[in-house]
């Protein structure tokens, strides 16, 4: 016998999986179904939301307007970092932490038994969820139906769906696994699955943020984006918030064919997987950002920060937001971002991004010092010593050959 619960709290995106579940969970688990979705810029998608869940069964739905918590404090301190996975800008990633910190919070104000998410077993969503439900919810139960339920094929949640007079948008030809929030766009699923094929990045219908660099338009257009201790504060000189800048770079990539990824990923639990990735607004702002580090960084600091930079990454994409070494990489990040402010100047085009130009106050860069005309702050002769010593273990090697080799001939003149 299943365990009996008095109240569920579920995380809904009114998407197929959690479409489904509200009457799946009534029928098996005997339940109030409470509905949870996190605003995390899905804009249209949230459209309707309240009348379908109610419709299928949910007791109530809450949306949370999480944006503004979601870019400050989990967007921009991942861009910092310069964060990323495989070149995966980790759109969905950092979005399920914030999300299911919400999921707890209304748990724990309605009293219920357990959360459930859609998530399935194959994925990373899973584990991205379920940590952070255990950072604050110790104990909490935890209902994952696609581990062990019969629905387990997104062609039986639709004939289910259809059984159950479920509304939904999609059919078995059009249900690409996609996840949208105000970074991003990813799409998983169909003819997506076999690296061989061709992503339909020119068919009408399947970019959603922007469109495929080919069909992008002949002009291109330059954005100036000015950074204050690595936060973005405003676009060609209009101060804006960092909600409005992404969205404002949204429109701008968008429109230039800017952030689209094709990859195949290693999934956490083992796989690969393939995906198509829409971040046109992160990518501008990641290239800015790490120009203006070109110059207001030293070189240790740069170099151990790439380091850092992969680490913060797999941590986010492994679902450890809450974790000492995370919070302990941001401070180190933060540290370095001290100096990094400034203006940089990008060309979008056809999907590039072509740097223009990059200032900032706190420049390590002197044209003196490179310049190949003649100067008065670099004395070229100091150079030979410096070799000297740069090279003497080399040269210390060499000697050492030269010994050994003196002795080898010495001892068999057929050496040569």
């Amino acid at each position: 016998m299943k365990q009996q619960y008095n109240k569920v709290v579920l995380a809904y995106s009114g998407g197929l999986d959690t479409s489904v579940l509200i009457p799946w969970l009534k029928e098996n688990y005997g339940c109030e179904v409470i509905a949870v979705s996190g605003d995390v810029g899905q804009k249209s998608e949230l459209d309707g939301l309240e009348e379908k869940a109610l419709a299928t069964g949910a007791s109530k739905l809450y949306i949370a307007d999480l944006k503004k918590e979601f870019v400050e404090d989990y967007i921009i301190p991942s861009m910092k970092a310069g964060a990323s996975y495989e070149n995966y800008l980790l759109g969905t990633s950092f979005a399920r932490p914030i999300i299911a910190k919400k999921l707890v919070e209304i748990a724990k104000q309605e009293g219920a038994d357990a959360i459930c998410h859609g998530c399935t077993g194959k994925g990373n969503d899973q584990v991205r969820f379920e940590l952070a439900i255990q950072a604050f919810a110790l104990g909490m139960d935890i209902i994952a139906p696609w581990r062990f339920w019969e629905l387990n094929s997104r062609e039986k949640e639709i004939e289910y769906a259809k059984a159950h007079n479920i509304p939904l948008k999609i059919t078995a030809e059009t249900n690409y696994s996609k996840d949208k929030n105000l970074w991003h766009l990813s799409h998983e699923g169909l003819d997506l699955e076999d690296p061989a094929n061709k992503a339909p990045l020119e068919k009408e219908g399947f970019l959603e943020l922007g469109v495929s660099p080919i069909q992008a338009k002949d002009e291109p257009d330059y954005v100036t984006i000015h950074f204050e201790e690595g936060t973005p504060t405003s676009i060609n000189g209009k101060e804006m918030s960092c909600l409005d800048i992404i969205e404002t770079l949204n429109d701008l990539g968008g429109q230039n064919g800017i952030g689209i990824l094709d990859i195949v990923e290693n999934r956490l639990v083992g796989m690969k997987s393939r995906g198509v990735y829409e971040t046109p607004g992160g990518t501008i702002l990641y290239a800015a950002h790490e120009k203006l580090e070109e110059i207001t960084l030293d070189k240790d600091t740069a170099h151990y920060k790439k380091q850092v930079a992969l680490k913060f990454g797999e941590l986010v994409y492994d679902g450890k937001w809450y974790t000492p070494l995370r919070k302990a990489l941001s401070s180190f990040v933060d540290e370095t971002q001290k100096t990094v402010t400034g203006d940089v100047k990008l060309q979008l085009y056809k999907g590039n991004i072509i740097p223009q130009s990059v200032t900032s106050p706190y420049s390590l860069y002197s044209s003196g010092m490179a310049t190949f005309d003649e100067d008065d702050c670099y004395d070229q002769a100091d150079s030979a010593g410096f070799i000297h010593l740069f090279g003497l273990p080399l040269k210390v090697r060499a000697l050492n050959d030269q010994e050994l080799f003196g002795k080898a001939q010495k001892h068999f003149p057929s050496v040569e």
